[in-house]
């Protein structure tokens, strides 16, 4: 689901007054490259791509520097996850295929999502610059969505006294509450000696803490940490491993085998483990359990996630350009999920037969491309990634390259 994050603009330097022509580069052969660079961390023609460079918004990258068709591959196909598990979550109770599908994807989608989210948070260093991206890209989305959200619920879902409470996220905006607490931690995974088994610790005591409340959401904050931890600590080489022909067929039948699982599973567990916003006594569990499904559920996601990212394209594909809209898609797409409810379009007999099912789920794909697209993005720039040049004192580096 994604994160944005406003670049500085472009300043044009002056041009030299006469310069030599430049020396021709010589070419750069396979031999050549780094070892480990073939892939996404390479163009066709051997230049480097900006795989690890921050992004703007869910998608944008720094001027002068390249996408990568992976990445943008990658957080399309799992908003569209997102959007087709909302769609199936009213018609688990009488279809056990759908329970089993939900469950499976929501073992790994919002983890996936939050892996690529640490993956490009690995430059985030606490700079004036970096901070103020985060406020434009993450905080102010979050307060006018958070408002939009409880506008929507007081006006479509009959409840006009709804508060407002930036403490209290609604619905999809815990993602932003997240993401903006996970990126100002950053600092402090890099210095640590073992980042991952410290974010899991947290994340297993969270789990067993009833008392830590809703602000923020912070169970899920907690919970999810261990996600965008170990994308911190992922290197463009371990992303290379997972594209290998041997992954991307041993990645069958353990998707196969974790439909199976979830199959069986879906009458015996409740779903609610899978939104990690509880802990285990809030899910009527003993308190114990919570560590180790905490662990389990882990490992879990991280196989799944990597058979994910086994199969999404490694080259531009039709809809790569839509990996810049992800976070568009992510929120917008919230109004129509929960207005399907407040209208009450699941009540038809229709929906819940194996053709309404089908079609609910390519409708939820198709709104979800729409909501991605550069038009879309255009029309809510103002929302997702205001320039709020106003609000921001402008540092001495800012100065000097203006004059």
């Amino acid at each position: 689901m994604s994160e944005t994050v406003r670049l500085p603009g472009r300043h044009r330097a002056p041009l030299p007054e006469a310069a030599p022509p430049p020396a021709p580069e010589p070419a750069r052969t396979p031999a050549s490259r780094p070892a480990g660079t073939r892939g996404a961390g390479w163009g066709r023609h051997g230049r480097a791509r900006a795989a690890g460079a921050p992004e703007r918004g869910t998608g944008g990258t720094r001027p002068g520097k390249q996408r990568d068709a992976f990445f943008d591959n990658a957080k399309y196909l799992a908003i569209v996850l997102v959007a087709m598990g909302h769609a199936w979550e009213p018609l688990r109770a009488d279809s056990r295929a759908a329970a089993a599908l939900y469950i499976t994807v929501y073992a790994f989608h919002m983890p996936a999502f939050i892996v690529i989210s640490g993956y490009f948070s690995r430059g985030f260093d606490a700079s004036p610059a970096r901070v103020r991206r985060l406020v434009t890209g993450i905080a102010v989305p979050y307060v006018l969505f958070e408002a939009a959200y409880t506008l929507f619920k007081r006006w479509a879902g009959g409840d006009p006294t709804y508060p407002i409470s930036l403490l209290d996220p609604w619905y999809l905006t815990w993602f932003l509450a997240a993401l903006f607490v996970w990126r100002l931690s950053t600092p402090l995974w890099k210095v640590v000696r073992w980042p991952l088994p410290l974010a899991l610790a947290v994340a297993a005591l969270a789990s067993v803490s009833p008392d830590i409340g809703d602000d923020l959401d912070l169970q899920r904050v907690l919970q999810f940490l261990p996600f965008f931890v170990l994308g911190l600590v992922l290197k463009p080489e371990h992303f290379q491993l997972v594209r290998r022909r041997e992954v991307r067929l041993l990645s069958l039948p353990v998707f196969a085998a974790a439909l199976l699982f979830a199959y069986w599973v879906a009458p015996r567990i409740s779903a609610a483990w899978f939104y990690r916003r509880d802990s285990a006594q809030e899910l009527a569990a003993p308190g114990w359990t919570g560590v180790p499904m905490t662990l389990a559920m882990f490992g879990c996601s991280v196989v799944l996630v990597a058979c994910f990212f086994a199969w999404v394209p490694r080259r531009r594909q039709w809809f790569t350009v839509l990996g810049a809209g992800t976070l568009y898609g992510y929120l917008l797409h919230g109004f129509l999920a929960k207005g399907s409810r407040f209208w009450d379009w699941y009540d038809a007999g229709w929906v819940h037969q194996p053709l309404g099912a089908v079609a609910v789920t390519l409708f939820a794909g198709t709104v979800i491309t729409l909501l991605c697209t550069p038009p879309v993005q255009r029309l809510f720039r103002f929302a997702m990634e205001p320039k709020m040049v106003w609000a921001f004192r402008r540092d001495a580096a800012e100065l000097r390259k203006s004059v």
